[in-house]
């Protein structure tokens, strides 16, 4: 959770201003957090409430009034949000059903295969006992928008990271799982990353990237550093890399967490008490 927030706001600034300087200034003026925080914090909220043992449409349907409700409460990110998922929060009325072709008579899912489903999926791989309910779960966060099998698999990649390395899984084991499970490539280096990505802003683009710079780091802030170093979009990079970085390692670095919280609108930081009060979660 506040892995994913650091990393967003770590990425913030270099988002649109790529940076392959490993040693790149941190948090330089104008750092801030943005729509990934925004989100991840309403699914955050929503898997706090959220009765895994109800309907799906009744569950989606709760999660679609939390994630309207927060972009609307934090209407101006830095960044911004993808069109697609701009027009589903603000403008249903534009929505177009992709299955039919005509104008949906509500917010319907998109089929997106974007990253945005893996990057606001964090706190559900810190609520969950066991490995079925987290993907479970995960699956529904996803679809509510991203209903395609890239768009659902991201999410569900992220989350399992999670759960695996908050509950003392090695790199090795991470790693084994995830590329067996979604069928990702992490045999790709980080140095190789570093020379040659670019910007993709898909699922399968996005989260295999990340997790390879989380299996290359040394410590919480070099995961940070090399998520952002390979360029793309890298505030969902690092946010990516960030939660999973801070499930395995435990320990975030005092500047960074200061940061972070000094930013952060009070709302935000009830979500991260809560958290922290379902027994799973601590705030470092």
């Amino acid at each position: 959770m506040l892995g994913a927030i650091i990393g967003d706001i770590a990425g913030s600034v270099y988002e649109f201003s790529n940076t392959k300087d490993y040693n790149f200034e941190m948090f330089p003026s104008g750092s801030n957090f943005t729509d990934d925080t925004v989100m991840t914090m309403a699914v955050a909220q929503w898997a706090l409430e959220n009765d895994i043992n109800s309907d799906v449409e009744v569950q989606m349907k709760q999660l679609e009034k939390t994630m309207v409700e927060y972009a609307k409460c934090f209407p101006c990110p830095m960044g911004g949000y993808g069109g697609g998922f701009c027009t589903w929060l603000f403008y249903p009325e534009q929505l177009i059903d992709y299955r039919t072709g005509k104008h949906a008579s509500g917010r319907c899912p998109y089929n997106s295969w974007g990253n945005g489903s893996a990057m606001r999926t964090s706190a559900i791989g810190w609520l969950y006992d066991d490995m079925p309910t987290t993907l479970r779960v995960a699956e529904t966060a996803a679809a509510i928008t991203h209903n395609h099998p890239e768009g659902i698999k991201g999410a569900q990649a992220v989350s399992a990271a999670i759960f695996m390395a908050r509950n003392g899984a090695s790199k090795d084991e991470i790693k084994e799982y995830i590329s067996a499970k979604f069928h990702y490539n992490l045999e790709l280096s980080w140095e190789s990353l570093h020379e040659t990505y670019g910007w993709d802003s898909s699922c399968q683009g996005t989260v295999p990237q990340a997790i390879t710079a989380f299996l290359a780091s040394d410590d919480f802030e070099s995961a940070i550093r090399r998520a952002v170093a390979i360029g793309g979009d890298s505030d969902t990079l690092a946010c990516i890399t960030g939660s999973i970085a801070e499930a395995y390692y435990k320990a975030i670095p005092e500047y960074m967490f200061v940061k972070a919280m000094s930013l952060l609108p009070d709302r935000f930081k009830n979500v991260l008490e809560k958290m922290k009060e379902k027994g799973n979660y601590t705030i470092w």
